[in-house]
Parts: C-alpha cells; sequence; structure tokens
C-alpha cells in the first residue's frame, strides 16, 4: 500500500471547471493567474478523476449498476436504464476537463517558454509519459461507456479548435495504442519522475512504465475479436514490462481526514445516501447459488467465495442476502425475503465504503487473468490471478478496516474447488469477481465475452414477492421479471447515450457522431466495434 494521499490542498489550485464553453475547455479566468506548477496540476487532475469516477453517481447508478454488482435500495428505474440526463451531460464534461489538465502538463513540460520551470518538479519526459498515460487510461474508460468520442482534435481550444470531431472508436483504440508506445518511449527510469503531486505512484517512473505496459494489455486484449495484431501488442508489452505482483497495482488511496475521503464513503456517511447495495445476482455468484428462477448453471455450484465477507456486510441476522436487481420500485415493499433483509452498508460499513478505500486504476490480478487468455486459458496464470486477487482484497481489508484476513487454507481451498476447469467462462467469471467497485471494465469486458452468464438480462426473472389481501395478509407469491425502460435488444446496454447538451456545444461532431450509431439514433444498444458477439452469451476461444 502506497502512502495516503497528501497534499490535497494542491487540488484547490486546478483550474476551475464550472461554466465550461464547450467540452474541451480549460476554464480560465483572464484576470487572474493560471499558470500553476505541475503537481498542483497532476494532483488536482489525479483527484478529480478519481472523485467523479468511483463515486455514487457514475459508478453507483450507471457503471456498478450496469456490471449488476450494486442495485438500488430506492430509485430503481436507473437499474432498469433510465439514466439521469443532467448527471449524464456533467460527467463527460468532468472528465474531459480533467484530460484538459492532463494535456496542460503535457504541453508545459514540452513548451520552450515553460519546461525549465515545470523541471524543477521531475524530468520533462517523465512529467509528459505520466500525463499521456493517465490520460489514455481515462479516454478508454470514456470511449468503453460512450463509443466514439473526441480525442484526434480534443484539448487544443487555445489552437482555435473549439469543435473537435467524435473520433471512430476503432481509430480512437489504434491512436490510445499508439500514444501509450509513444510515453514508454519517453520514460527514462534513471531519471526522476514527479517530486511531488502524484498520489498514485509517487512519482516513480518505474511503476508508471509497468501501469503503461499493463494498460496495453488491456486495450489489447479488448480488441482480442477484431485486431490480429492484438498479441503482438501484448508481447511488446511484456518485453518492456507489466506487473508482476500487487505492489505494482496503479491505486488512489483516499485519507480518514475530511475532505480526503473517498467519495463512495462520502456518499455514505457524508450524504447520506443509502441507496445502494450489494446486488442479488453477484451476491449469489459468491455464495455459489446457481439462479434457480432462470434455470442457469452456476460454474462452481456451491463453493462460498472467501471475498463474500470483504465485498459486503451481513444483514442483522447475519446473512448475505443482495438487493434484487431490476425491481419496479412500488414493488420493493413486497419482495421475499423482504428489501430490509438486505445488508445496510450505512450499517455494515464494508471495506468499499471506507473512507480510505483504494480505488483501483489496474491491478496485478487482472494481468495475469488476461495472460491466462492470452496463453489460451492457461491454467498457471488463472490461479495466479485469483490468488493475487485473494491478497489484494484481504490485505486491503486488514489494512483500511483493520478486518479478518483470508487465512492460506481457506484460499487454497477455494483455488482448488474453481480450477477443476480453466476456460473462457471461469476466466472471465473470475476476472468479474476481482474487478468488483471497477464497474467501468466489468461492464467492458461482460459485453466482449458474454460472461459471467449468471448476470441477468431484460425480461429474465428477477425475485419473488408476495401478494397480499386487502387486509394485509399474505395469499402467496409472484415472479417478478426484470422489464427495462430503455430499449437495449434484450441485453445489458451496449453503451451510454452521448449527453444531450453537446448536441448545442459541439453540434457537428455529436450529429456525425449519432449518424454512425444504429439506426442513426442516440440509444443505448449500439455495439462497439470491438463487441462481435451474434448473441448476448459466449465469445469463442480467441485464435
Amino acid at each position: 500500500m502506497k502512502k495516503i494521499i497528501k497534499g490535497l490542498l494542491f487540488a484547490s489550485l486546478l483550474i476551475s471547471t464550472t461554466s465550461c464553453k464547450d467540452l474541451e475547455e480549460i476554464n480560465v479566468d483572464p484576470n487572474n493567474p493560471t499558470e500553476v506548477s505541475t503537481p498542483a496540476i497532476l494532483l488536482g487532475a489525479e483527484k478529480k478523476i478519481m472523485d467523479y469516477m468511483y463515486d455514487n453517481w457514475f459508478s453507483g447508478r450507471q457503471n456498478l449498476v450496469y456490471a449488476q454488482y450494486w442495485a438500488q435500495r430506492n430509485y430503481t428505474e436507473e437499474d432498469r436504464y433510465q439514466i439521469r440526463e443532467s448527471v449524464n451531460n456533467s460527467y463527460f464534461n468532468y472528465f474531459y476537463t480533467a484530460a484538459s489538465n492532463l494535456a496542460k502538463i503535457e504541453k508545459m513540460n514540452s513548451d520552450e517558454a515553460t519546461k525549465g520551470t515545470a523541471a524543477v518538479y521531475g524530468d520533462n519526459n517523465n512529467q509528459i509519459a505520466t500525463a499521456k498515460i493517465l490520460k489514455i487510461w481515462l479516454m478508454q474508460v470514456l470511449a468503453d461507456t460512450w463509443g466514439g468520442i473526441p480525442y484526434s482534435e480534443a484539448f487544443k481550444l487555445t489552437d482555435g479548435t473549439f469543435y473537435p470531431k467524435y473520433d471512430d472508436l476503432d481509430q480512437l483504440y489504434a491512436s490510445l495504442i499508439s500514444e501509450l508506445d509513444e510515453a514508454i518511449a519517453l520514460i527514462d527510469v534513471n531519471e526522476d519522475g514527479f517530486t511531488t503531486g502524484d498520489n498514485i505512484y509517487d512519482g516513480d517512473p518505474v511503476l508508471w512504465k509497468k501501469f503503461a505496459n499493463s494498460l496495453k494489455c488491456r486495450l489489447a486484449i479488448r480488441l482480442s475479436k477484431v485486431d490480429s495484431n492484438w498479441k503482438k501488442y501484448i508481447a511488446e508489452a511484456l518485453e518492456s514490462g507489466v506487473f508482476t505482483s500487487n505492489d505494482d497495482n496503479a491505486l488512489f488511496e483516499y485519507s480518514t481526514t475530511a475532505p480526503n475521503q473517498s467519495y463512495f464513503y462520502r456518499g455514505f456517511f457524508v450524504d447520506a445516501r443509502n441507496d445502494f447495495s450489494i446486488s442479488k445476482p453477484f451476491t449469489d455468484l459468491l455464495k455459489g447459488q446457481a439462479d434457480t428462477l432462470n434455470a442457469k448453471s452456476h460454474p462452481w455450484k456451491g463453493v462460498v467465495d472467501p471475498r463474500l465477507p470483504i465485498y459486503t456486510s451481513a444483514n442483522d441476522a447475519g446473512e448475505y442476502i443482495g438487493v434484487p436487481y431490476g425491481v419496479e420500485s412500488n414493488d420493493l415493499s413486497s419482495v421475499a425475503p423482504g428489501i430490509d433483509y438486505a445488508p445496510d452498508f450505512s450499517k455494515g460499513k464494508p471495506l468499499v465504503v471506507q473512507a480510505n478505500f483504494s480505488v483501483p486504476l489496474l491491478t496485478y490480478a487482472e494481468i495475469c487473468f488476461i495472460l491466462s487468455e492470452y496463453n489460451g486459458f492457461s491454467a498457471d496464470e488463472y490461479k495466479k490471478g485469483i490468488e493475487a486477487s485473494i491478497d489484494f482484497w484481504s490485505d486491503m481489508n486488514v489494512a483500511v478496516k483493520g478486518g479478518k484476513a483470508v487465512s492460506d487454507a481457506d484460499k487454497a481451498t477455494y483455488i482448488a474447488a474453481v480450477s477443476s476447469k480453466v476456460n473462457a467462462e471461469t476466466v472471465a467469471t473470475q476476472k468479474y469477481i476481482h474487478l468488483y467497485m471497477d464497474g467501468t471494465e466489468a461492464w467492458a469486458e461482460y459485453r466482449r465475452t458474454g460472461y459471467p452468464l449468471t448476470l441477468l438480462k431484460p425480461d429474465e426473472h428477477s425475485t419473488v414477492a408476495y401478494l397480499y389481501d386487502d387486509k394485509g395478509n399474505i395469499t402467496g407469491t409472484t415472479i417478478l421479471d426484470f422489464t427495462t425502460l430503455s430499449e437495449t435488444k434484450g441485453d445489458l446496454p451496449a453503451r451510454i447515450k452521448y449527453p444531450t447538451n453537446e448536441s448545442t456545444l459541439n453540434p457537428t461532431g455529436f450529429k456525425d457522431a449519432v449518424a454512425k450509431l444504429t439506426d442513426g439514433t442516440n440509444n443505448y444498444y449500439s455495439k462497439m466495434f470491438w463487441d462481435v458477439r451474434t448473441t448476448s452469451n459466449p465469445h469463442p476461444v480467441n485464435k
């Protein structure tokens, strides 16, 4: 675990973003100085990205829900794919503003007029590389969320580009890989990185290089069905150096001290939003419990995952029960055994809502699962991935919460129980279990692979509800179905709609991007170019 976040007062120096002219604008007050130090910009950008990426809105009401890790206790319309446009508009702008500031770091370290001053805080090229790598990580998240987005013409407001085009997603991915290679080549591990301001790796160029190569693996595996060079990209990354242990994990660590707590904590305990809990589909997967309502198999029926008590908390009866997914809000009170039986995160306070929870950007366990697939679903990397995942979550549970560690015996027993068969399904499902709280990546991997099979699809049975007579007596039960409020063509959402305010802020780019979507409409079902599944389920073995 790296040092607790420090010096967050730098964040107050970050350029304000409250009135952006368009999605590319860095809001500069002409009446006040605007040139702040590169560490101040970096720390502000890191914190802004993590605060908004891992919070009760972008994650809690969107990506964690779409990945079916969480379910709503109140506003279940969002589980049923009814997005709040105000939230969609805001987060698109938040992330682009942060990316703009990362681009500013690149410029300050390359322009002759400013590079000398910037070099006080670390080698110019290493600063450029750090900003590039984090920007690429962010842009992949945005691309996997919305689809084609502005990139090649983005971040050029000062050059007069006010209305950047939306890059096609395949071209964007090619650009991200190319620029990632540039960043890797720039890093000099014998020179200083950021001397301050970096809460992810404390400016260590060795770790930033490993992160870049590991990120290249993530990009490559997403292209495994559409780019014949995907294995070449991973081979190059391996030669250059990827994560080799949990010590390499890219994490952003929060503090127990206000106002620098994690935004999950702030949502539950500062804003008092007890809207979410762990979902029933995910809880049942961890419990080894098959979905009998939909006659679905379980890859490891009867095997209880040792990460279960780390990921969530038990209810007052000591039971692990998740909130049914996709239930209409007026049916919640009738759900059997009842919504009150689900764990209350604000009371149980599991690891993921602790103030100093470390949010993950990319981890060694994920790389192990990628390498398992790369090597034809290798059992060795698969087992290493499970072990790394359990160790990661167990160690954080001890360090952050003072919780109980998973014993070596329990870890070994579990790994043996889930390793009798290693294939596309088991690798993808274990990867999904590990990626808990990284809803964007889990949702993207489902769209690529069709796994896990345990996720609830539209029109499938959600849960059992009680029937009552006019005196409030229970007279029987009925099965509730998961019905969506937006068309997704029988599957999970393939993307998020472009924000509505883009139609006025960047009308030409918006219009051209929408025209390329399925049916020429801004919808939830237009597939990403890397999602070539012909059904909602499994992907073929990679060749």
